[in-house]
Formats: structure tokens, sequence, C-alpha cells
């Protein structure tokens, strides 16, 4: 594997060193068909998920720049320079969440109850009139009673 990178190495005046490093844990995890109740389930899930991918690159990014800073390594200061985007771009993530996260409350219908009562009076213009003046009367010495 050494001999792969010996034309880096010679090009950059480094030294190729293999670095074992301890495999990512997984879990499985059960995906449910997504209601209403899951959306907020699933924010907080994520946004749980993104804090820690943010704290454990700023933890990479420390050892990467005392690394860098040791051994005046061209590749540690790349390496450096592409875990601080991957990490700048997981706080862009983290927002998109939120207002995601607010476009569907958005788009979750309001109920509202609008009761519209028409009124239909069958007859003639003067006893329409009649009435109106009745009415009017009537709502005008109840108001004053009041």
């Amino acid at each position: 594997m050494k001999d792969e990178f010996e034309s880096l190495d010679l090009a950059l005046n480094t030294e190729s060193k293999i670095v074992e490093v301890e495999p990512v844990k997984t879990e499985k995890i059960e995906i449910k068909k997504d209601s209403s109740g899951d959306i907020k389930k699933d924010y907080e899930y994520t946004r749980a998920n993104l804090y820690s991918l943010i704290e454990k690159g700023q933890e990479a990014i420390n050892g990467i720049m005392e690394l860098a800073g040791e051994g005046a390594s061209p590749r540690a200061y790349e390496v450096a320079g592409q875990l601080i985007k991957s990490v700048a771009d997981t706080t862009d993530k983290l927002i998109d969440l939120q207002k995601k996260l607010k476009d569907i409350e958005e788009d979750t219908p309001k109920t509202t109850n609008n009761v519209t009562n028409n009124a239909l009076f069958v007859g003639s213009t003067t006893e329409l009139s009649k009435l109106l003046k009745q009415g009017f009367l009537n709502n005008n010495t109840s108001d004053s009673a009041d």
C-alpha cells in the first residue's frame, strides 16, 4: 500500500503513514410510516444527531490541527480544511432542518369552523321593505334599551 502513495510522498516531500481507525458503530432503526406525531420525534432525533456530528467534527478538527502543527504536513492541513467544510455544512443542515420543520408545521391545515346562515325571503319588495323597517326599528329600540 505504501507504493501507491510513493509518488505523492516524493512530490510533497512527506512520508505516508497507515493509521488504523475504529469502525463506525451503527444501529438498526425500525422505520415506521410517518404520521404527524412522528414528525416532532424525527426532528428531535435528527437534531440530536446533527449536534453529535458537529461536536465530533470539532474534536476531529482539533486533533488534525495538532498533527498538522507538529508535522507541518500539507496533507494534514488539507484534511483539516475538508473537516472544517464538513462541519460547516452540517451546521447549515441544522438550520435547514429547522426551516423544514417550520414549513411542515405551516402546511398542516388549520381547521376553522365558519358557519354561514343564508336567509331567504320570499315575497314582494313592499313586504321586504316593511320587514326591514320593523326590524330596523326593533334593533334600534333594543340597542337603546341595553
